[in-house]
């Protein structure tokens, strides 16, 4: 009876995510092309290691379990905070030990930038003995939505408009806020118009700009430091630049966003899903081949 009650309520909560998009980070779409373009670049033990951690239903494909945080945050509701370091309006730059906190409740440390980092030290346990502590199926979720999560500009915006959820637009001639464009209206509409709404090609032509116009990117990508991976303040920094550069700019409350907006903006998406995605790999091959220890 425990059981389908649980099922019961996440079956709710993932129609409640339908209805009010605006409470996802990268929509279905754009979690699933991170985890896509991840598990693509796995090496042997990383993807060994995925396979046993993901469970039969999942097929061996994590791009469908890469939205499990978001159909479990009304269920785990100290998760819900960790999807999101949003920053002082209009700073443009992105301060741990200022930023890093459950703008609800005030209690610091809660953020995407340390969820990343406690669900990558949380993996390194795995293969030991004895057996973790830890839910590694559910680190390995975790961690692999945070870190399509922390692209996202959005998801490290401003606090006043809650990463511009607060900020009603008009995407072409449908009413929308402005954190749902960057969450799927871009992507929807780019894959619409260029890939004649195949999201395989879609994923497939970033992968090949990872290997042909990014190649020369994709070192300094994985290496961001000499001795940490990942580094999640380097990944916020990166997005709240975005998201002064990109996403608020000529986004003004009431704004009607059309194609000088859209054709700017899907490069950005499309660069930061690319980053996400080889990043994401590089974690997983780190901590699940060689079990590195990090000094988070």
């Amino acid at each position: 009876m425990g059981s389908y009650r649980i099922q019961l309520v996440v079956g709710i909560v993932s129609s409640l995510l339908f209805v009010f998009p605006s409470t996802q980070g990268w929509g279905e779409d754009g979690h699933a092309i991170v985890c896509k373009i991840a598990q693509g670049r796995l090496n042997s033990r990383a993807a060994a290691a995925v396979k046993k951690l993901l469970p039969a239903d999942a097929g061996n494909d994590l791009s469908s379990k890469c939205s499990w945080a978001d159909h479990v945050r009304f269920i785990y509701t100290w998760s819900s905070p960790l999807h999101f370091a949003d920053t002082p309006d209009a700073l443009c730059t992105f301060n741990n030990q200022r930023d890093c906190v459950d703008q609800a409740t005030g209690t610091r440390g809660r953020c995407v930038v340390a969820a990343i980092a406690n669900y990558t030290t949380q993996l390194l346990d795995y293969g030991s003995v004895p057996k973790s502590k830890y839910n590694l199926t559910q680190a390995l979720y975790f961690l692999s939505h945070f870190m399509g999560d922390i692209h996202q500009p959005l998801h490290c915006g401003f606090t006043t408009d809650r990463g511009g959820n607060d900020i009603t637009v008009h995407w072409y001639t449908r009413k929308e806020n402005l954190h749902h464009i960057w969450d799927d209206s871009i992507i929807e509409t780019e894959v619409e118009r260029f890939y004649d709404s195949n999201i395989t090609d879609f994923v497939n032509a970033i992968q090949q700009n990872i290997k042909n116009e990014w190649a020369d990117q994709i070192e300094d990508w994985e290496n961001c430091s000499a001795t940490d991976i990942p580094c999640p303040t380097t990944y916020a920094s990166e997005s709240v630049d975005d998201a002064c550069k990109w996403a608020y700019k000529d986004a003004e409350e009431g704004s009607v966003l059309e194609n000088d907006y859209f054709l700017s903006r899907y490069p950005i998406v499309n660069l930061r899903l690319a980053q996400a995605g080889v990043r994401l790999a590089a974690t997983l091959n780190q901590i699940l081949d060689q079990g590195l220890v990090m000094s988070m």
